[in-house]
């Protein structure tokens, strides 16, 4: 069965195919490690992985699929570089000799020998939808059956793939593991395999789990008269995992972030609280909770604390310097009233 050959489609069709052929008229742009398509990048944001480059869907649609390779770019002449003549003096008369050749450099050291690449393995016992492509970087064949692509050593279980990540270096482009290098794109598409092995349309969960690792966040937190208001600055906690139960006298959260970070911290608070009448909510950057007070006394400091503190006033939420969070004006009950 053919596959089309525009870029961004890459779709096997028949003859009397009706599909829609979706594809980017433009040409792929590589920055810095950055992956996007000309024609899309206001759409389509870059990427940096090229597994995520190669799932940015194409922009335009047409009617048919075509198969026309695109035509080769005739390679301009390298030019020959011919000895430079030299002229001295014989018996008063000029004689001319070619320029002695340059000596070659040395060659460079062999690079070192790059870290072992854990390859994935084929998930045998999963299911596989008939037209998945197998995952393998430069195979591209699609699965037909377990008795064709799977079992057994058929020719259609042979995979040929590049082990190694793409690299793109000043123009070039081409594989980690092996010479070929090209300057255009649908010529790296195009570059076979340079290892033989097993099919992969499934793959086997077989990474080990992260190792948790505890964290701190910063706390903030302001007063009113009757609600004391905590800020805990941790980005895009996971709402499903984290915990945060209220008490009578004390909190407890229990937040998980990305990269297996975790925020676990209990606080036995200044004053009493009332449980149902408190509340949390999630943000991008940070988890706010409200504290309803049981009393409109003002709290000296958020952690109960066994030390004297003096003559310590916590302040109400106010206006104020950089960071202050709160109220425009300061909020007194009757006893704080008489004591200001």
């Amino acid at each position: 069965m053919p596959r089309c050959t525009r870029k961004g489609c890459q779709a096997e069709y028949t003859e009397d195919s009706t599909d829609k052929c979706t594809f980017h008229p433009g040409n792929p742009v590589f920055h810095e490690g950055l992956k996007s398509w000309s024609c899309c990048s206001e759409v389509y944001k870059p990427v940096l992985d090229f597994d995520e480059f190669m799932k940015i869907p194409g922009c335009t649609q047409t009617d048919r699929h075509i198969t026309e390779a695109a035509a080769p770019k005739p390679e301009a002449p390298k030019p020959q570089l011919t000895p430079t003549p030299s002229a001295k003096q014989e018996n008063g008369a000029e004689v001319y000799t070619n320029a002695p050749t340059p000596k070659p450099k040395p060659a460079p050291a062999p690079a070192p020998a790059p870290t072992p690449v854990v390859e994935e393995e084929d998930d045998l016992e999963a299911v596989v939808a008939v037209g998945t492509t197998c995952k393998r970087k430069g195979c591209g064949v699609a699965f037909v059956s377990n008795e064709v692509n799977r079992v057994g050593d058929g020719e259609g279980t042979v995979c040929m793939y590049h082990p190694m990540p793409p690299i793109f270096h000043e123009g070039s482009k081409g594989y980690l593991c092996c010479k070929r290098r090209v300057l255009e794109f649908d010529e790296f598409l195009k570059i076979e395999g340079c290892k033989q092995g097993r099919h992969v349309f499934v793959p086997k969960a077989t990474a080990a789990p992260e190792t948790e690792q505890l964290t701190t966040c910063r706390i903030d937190h302001y007063q009113t008269l009757d609600r004391v208001q905590v800020s805990i600055f941790a980005k895009q906690v996971d709402k499903a995992r984290s915990v945060v139960k209220f008490e009578q006298n004390s909190i407890s959260v229990d937040l998980y972030m990305p990269g297996s970070k975790r925020f676990l911290k209990t606080v036995e608070l200044f004053g009493p609280i009332d449980p149902d009448a408190s509340s949390f909510t999630y943000f991008g950057t940070k988890v706010e909770l409200s504290l309803k007070k049981t009393d409109t006394r003002s709290w000296t400091v958020l952690e109960r604390t066994e030390h004297d503190l003096g003559n310590i006033a916590f302040t109400f939420g106010v206006g104020g310097r950089t960071g202050t969070i709160g109220a425009k004006e300061s909020v007194l009950d009757a006893n704080n009233k008489l004591n200001s």
